[in-house]
């Protein structure tokens, strides 16, 4: 794994906008950063990244299958009571999942370690399967890359097949993220062209304008019933809705991601992969905080059970300036998990800069699809404030 200088694209952020990509820039800083790239070799990917996608998925899959008849798990990952029933329902009934995005401290060599699983919301799919991929071309056309260079990139290929999977028998498709957020309606346009590639008619609607018909059905503004609902929102906010009770409810609509994934969603979720797989290699040690047989050494990591881009976690480390490091956030009264702390890899660029990145590795229905890399000027990654940068298979 080498992080390698190349020349930006002159007008890329033109060239960002003219396909959809206008969150580009965030907060004033580039979020998409192209005058870098991180080079991988392919075998070493198919051999420890994508065996890894494999191992966790079947290992989140074996927590859900035991969540679902334990209430102590549903309990600790504090899932509200009265949705209990409908995501025990949701996974014997095999509902359709869309992704999954496993997020690791991988150097390009050895074992890859998962430091968070993010399986609610496919956000950043557009630019991990998309906009990396149309860089390269460029890239390669422009003679900045070698010749013959490739990507561990299948994810967009990959979610067009899952919607001609599981759209049959839906007329339409509706996907909704909140008209407020807009990572989130970027991240739903990119699945509405995956569907459409597919040969789904789709609709977009906005969270705040799905209503409950006089039968308790949902419905969109133009009263039609939302047969499948694609939602690039989060349930921890989705079952705060004035309609939540009828996404429960027997005349409820299919939903992508289902409503097995509140399971996933809790960071909580890592303190059981650890409890149930003791010593595997892709997991990094973690418990609940409170768990008196926590022992994760003199370096650590604590993260809210509901964070989200970073916030709110805390690196008590002895190699950190300082001894630690601390991003703020909403979710400082949450209950939280503590982790062993895993170093990632750090990179110095041509001012000596150092810069600590992290290597993202999406499934698709259980299957590898490909990666991506963000990188942080600090340890903490995937903040508002972390960059995403192309990679590169060498040949």
């Amino acid at each position: 794994m080498r992080r390698i200088q190349v020349c930006a694209r002159p007008g890329w952020r033109d060239l960002a906008e003219r396909v959809g990509f206008v969150t580009h820039t965030l907060l004033g800083e580039p979020y998409w950063w192209e005058e870098h790239y991180y080079a991988f070799e392919a075998s070493a990917l198919e051999r420890d990244v994508d065996a890894a996608v494999v191992a966790l998925g079947e290992m989140c899959d074996a927590v859900v299958e035991r969540a679902v008849v334990d209430d102590e798990i549903l309990r600790s990952l504090h899932i509200p009571e009265p949705w209990w029933d409908r995501v025990a329902q949701s996974w014997r009934g095999r509902d359709p999942a869309l992704v999954a995005r496993f997020d690791l401290a991988y150097d390009g060599g050895g074992d890859a370690a998962m430091l968070e699983v993010n399986a609610d919301t496919p956000g950043m799919a557009f630019e991990w399967g998309v906009v990396q991929w149309l860089w390269l071309e460029d890239a390669l056309a422009a003679g900045h890359v070698p010749p013959g260079s490739d990507q561990h990139d299948r994810l967009h290929a990959e979610l067009v097949d899952r919607f001609r999977s599981i759209a049959a028998g839906h007329a339409l498709l509706h996907f909704a993220a909140s008209h407020r957020n807009v990572e989130d309606r970027v991240a739903a346009n990119d699945l509405r062209d995956c569907a459409e590639q597919a040969g789904c008619a789709t609709e977009f609607v906005a969270v705040e304008d799905l209503g409950v018909d006089r039968d308790g059905r949902i419905t969109d503004l133009q009263d039609r019933l939302v047969t499948m609902l694609v939602k690039v929102y989060r349930w921890a906010l989705l079952i705060r809705e004035p309609f939540a009770d009828a996404l429960r409810a027997p005349a409820a609509p299919e939903i992508v991601e289902p409503s097995w994934k509140l399971i996933l969603s809790s960071k909580g979720v890592m303190a059981w992969l650890w409890r149930l797989f003791p010593g595997h290699p892709n997991l990094v040690p973690t418990w609940f905080a409170d768990d008196t047989a926590a022992s994760p050494g003199a370096d650590y990591v604590t993260k809210p059970l509901r964070s989200v881009k970073g916030a709110n976690v805390r690196i008590v480390a002895r190699a950190l300036p300082g001894g630690t490091a601390e991003s703020d956030g909403p979710y400082g009264l949450e209950p939280r998990i503590v982790q062993a702390y895993r170093p990632l890899p750090t990179f110095r660029d041509e001012r000596g800069h150092v810069v600590h990145a992290q290597v993202g590795a999406w499934a698709v229905a259980g299957r590898p699809a490909g990666i991506g890399v963000v990188e942080g000027d600090g340890p903490i990654i995937t903040q508002d404030a972390s960059r995403f940068l192309p990679h590169v298979i060498l040949p």
